[in-house]
């Protein structure tokens, strides 16, 4: 036999039905059923369960709510419902009147809320709208779970797997985490070594961020990218009239870092005369600008990184060997993405956690095909390249998890873009569903500049923009 539906309609308490009833408001019951029938499916459930009407009052509460809110009232039917919930949510906007308002439920929200007892609790929360039997809204419904334990075990696991920004649960790079506490209380000259994109500034950053010098100022410079005169500039400054365009004096980044950090970053970029000048700064802490003769000292920790195997220039005598000692007093070499396999988890949900945050998207994880091929793949742009690639990911997926289709094409294997293919197949308008999640990936590159995607596609801007209507991205 077919089971019936539960229907969902507003109950009042009868003329003759004395006191107080805390099923008063909303009840849900099978046809033929009763009121109390009802009830003792609610309060079966682990889910907590809270009815609102459009003046946002209470209508109903199960047996899970009760506990979870921990609400002191006895009978909150008729309450506010910003006094019984209290969350976050509460004090910005209200999900139901945005629920009401648009006629999209909210799925898997986590919000955080104090009950009576001061304890601060953490919910993951989706909203239906209520409607009567003629179709029209009465009010809409919270439904959620208590996570706070879920949330308390992934802070505790962030602190014992994170130092600063930095993520890692692999043996390698829990021995650095081990040494930062105590390298970031030195003043010590640190040189940081690894591929580019293993994150050798956010260790530079964390060593800052946890020293007793965390006050004072955080100054980087990119060594590479500058000419030797431009650079000798930018870290001694200069005085007026040094040369041709310098109309007043500047102070350069030791100056400007004093009694905090400057990191150096592509150190092992500089000339063979710069290597000099900046030796001398490293071993007396004074130096004079560009076209001065004042003397300039200094207080300043300086952090250095490079992706060259120094050890091999300094052999070669591409780089000074008293100035590699001198910036080696602590080294620090930072593995590879590959080499550490086992954080590839945690440094794809930290990155979904982040584009979460800021496109104000639920994405919950990966689908198991789509993990394994990141598993799988090599990175030699190392942790730079899979933060871009969650982003792509992110751009393009509005569905609870990344799929293979929402990750970059030059990852998938042949027979992974074949299946996508297959995929579009199955669509109703196969021609349609490609064009769409072409112009997706092409917004996703180009940063949703129309014009370039216009151009990449062979499209008509009128045309594009039509198109980005229709798929509700404009």
């Amino acid at each position: 036999m077919k089971s019936q539906p539960v229907s969902i309609r507003p109950y009042s308490r009868k003329p003759e039905e004395n006191g107080p009833s805390e099923n008063e408001g909303l009840i849900a019951f099978p046809p033929g059923g009763s009121p109390s029938d009802a009830q003792a499916i609610l309060d079966s459930l682990e889910e907590g369960i809270v009815a609102i009407g459009l003046d946002k009052k209470i209508l109903y509460m199960n047996r899970a709510a009760r506990e979870i809110l921990k609400t002191r009232d006895e009978n909150p039917i008729s309450s506010d419902c910003r006094k019984v919930v209290n969350s976050s949510e509460c004090q910005a906007r209200c999900v139901l009147a945005k629920t009401v308002e648009t006629g999209e439920p909210i799925r898997n929200m986590e919000i955080s809320l104090v009950d009576a007892f001061g304890r601060r609790r953490v919910l993951r929360l989706n909203t239906a709208l209520l409607k009567d039997s003629s179709g029209k809204v009465f009010g809409g419904v919270e439904i959620f779970h208590d996570i706070s334990q879920i949330v308390a075990l992934k802070e505790e696991l962030k602190g014992r797997y994170s130092f600063g920004r930095i993520i890692g649960r692999s043996e390698k790079m829990q021995e650095i985490f081990d040494l930062l506490p105590v390298i970031a209380q030195s003043k010590s000259t640190v040189l940081i070594e690894g591929e580019s994109g293993t994150g050798k500034e956010l260790v530079a950053h964390a060593l800052h961020e946890n020293s007793s010098r965390r006050e004072g100022p955080f100054v980087k410079l990119n060594c590479a990218a500058l000419s030797e005169g431009v650079l000798e500039s930018e870290l001694f400054g200069h005085v007026r009239g040094a040369f041709t365009g310098a109309v007043q004096s500047r102070p350069g980044r030791f100056e400007l870092a004093s009694g905090g950090t400057l990191f150096l970053d592509e150190i092992g970029e500089i000339s063979s005369s710069m290597q000099v000048k900046l030796l001398r700064v490293l071993q007396e802490e004074e130096f004079e600008r560009v076209g001065g003769t004042k003397t300039v000292k200094v207080d300043v920790r300086v952090i250095a990184a490079t992706n060259r195997d120094l050890k091999q220039a300094m052999e070669t005598g591409e780089f000074r060997k008293d100035l590699y000692y001198r910036l080696r007093v602590i080294p620090i070499t930072l593995p590879p993405l590959r080499e550490r396999q086992e954080d590839l988890p945690l440094l794809i949900q930290s990155f979904i956690d982040r584009y979460n945050a800021e496109l104000g998207k639920n994405i919950q994880g990966l689908t198991s095909e789509a993990m394994k091929v990141l598993l799988n793949y090599h990175y030699p742009g190392n942790i730079r390249e899979l933060q871009n690639i969650i982003e792509h990911a992110a751009l393009l997926c509005n569905e609870s998890r990344i799929d293979l289709r929402h990750l970059p094409g030059d990852l998938l294997p042949a027979q992974a873009q074949s299946t996508f293919l297959e995929s579009a197949m199955l669509e109703a308008n196969p021609v349609k569903y490609l064009e769409e999640e072409l112009i997706k990936m092409a917004m996703a590159e180009y940063g949703g500049n129309v014009s370039e995607v216009a151009r990449r596609l062979s499209m008509g801007r009128s045309t594009l923009w039509r198109r980005l209507k229709e798929m509700k991205l404009a």
